[in-house]
């Protein structure tokens, strides 16, 4: 018997679900509210199984609020512990909220003096800190979205106009009014363009409960639409990827680096993040997660 659970722990160990890479998410504690002036709490984590927290928290350096009248909030409250993030935003305004944890890094490498640098840091630090004339430079940028939308009273759309920068959901059905049965369509946006042909991933929440993923592949149209129909009613978790995967050679090892912004950097790579020392990104990426709620009708 004891050897039977042995083989059974091993094979759910080996699954396809729990072979599932880390996923980043955030998930508000409502994501539709009957009158304005209240408040949300969301959680933001990194973890194996969706909205449950079990690896790392994500961090939320970069969170931008946009209200309905298109100013900014300020997230209250931030805290980060050993497995989650946590904060509040207040809801003044009637209308719908745009919560995003939003990266826009640039890696370069170049020579200098007979010796390879390298450097990661923001597009704006990026042409103040790197020489324009640099020799040899190298360049690759790498976007990230990670969003919820939440509505207090009334839904529009007004927080949800793309800003054009990396990849984007750009609403056709409101992403705040999805019912179980109802095919809901919404358009993807590389840097403000339609994103066609792109693979969408849309998975339900609750894996940790089930021994299937209920995963669905979908592919954009040519005007970066798709359409997806959901079964049950939940939290779902909506994730695509555009562009070159981030890694290439490492630049050969060197003395310990310095600098503002992590760099610039002498043969160490530009420091912690994807490939840690020594890694030298290849290409440009843009990666979109939401998390939205579907309802019973």
């Amino acid at each position: 018997m004891l050897r039977n659970l042995t083989i059974l722990a091993g094979a759910i160990a080996l699954s396809p679900l729990a072979l599932q890479a880390h996923r980043q998410w955030m998930l508000p504690s409502s994501t539709v509210l009957s009158k304005a002036d209240s408040w949300v709490t969301v959680d933001a984590a990194v973890s194996n199984e969706l909205f449950y927290f079990d690896h790392v928290p994500l961090r939320v350096n970069n969170l931008v609020v946009t209200a309905p009248d298109g100013s900014r909030r300020q997230p209250e409250n931030v805290a980060t512990g050993k497995y989650r993030t946590t904060f509040d935003v207040h809801l003044p305004q009637p209308g719908t909220y745009r919560i995003a944890s939003v990266s826009n890094t640039v890696f370069a490498s170049w020579k200098e003096n007979g010796e390879m640098k390298t450097w990661r840091g923001d597009a704006e630090a990026f042409t103040r800190e790197v020489p324009a004339n640099a020799a040899e430079l190298r360049t690759a940028k790498m976007n990230s979205r990670v969003e919820v939308f939440v509505t207090a009273g009334k839904p529009d759309t007004r927080a949800l106009q793309p800003v054009g920068i990396g990849l984007e959901l750009a609403p056709v059905t409101h992403p705040n009014d999805l019912v179980t049965g109802e095919a809901a369509t919404f358009q993807f946006l590389h840097n403000g363009n339609p994103a066609a042909n792109l693979e969408v991933t849309v998975i339900p929440g609750g894996i940790r409960y089930r021994d299937q993923l209920k995963e669905q592949k979908l592919t954009t149209d040519g005007e970066g639409r798709f359409k997806v129909t959901f079964a049950e009613p939940g939290m779902y978790w909506i994730n695509a990827t555009v562009g070159a995967s981030m890694r290439g050679p490492a630049p050969a090892p060197g003395p310990s680096p310095s600098g503002p912004n992590a760099g610039p950097r002498t043969g160490g790579g530009p420091g912690p993040g994807p490939g840690g020392r020594g890694f030298m990104p290849s290409g440009d990426r843009s990666s979109y997660v939401a998390t939205v709620e579907v309802l019973p009708q």
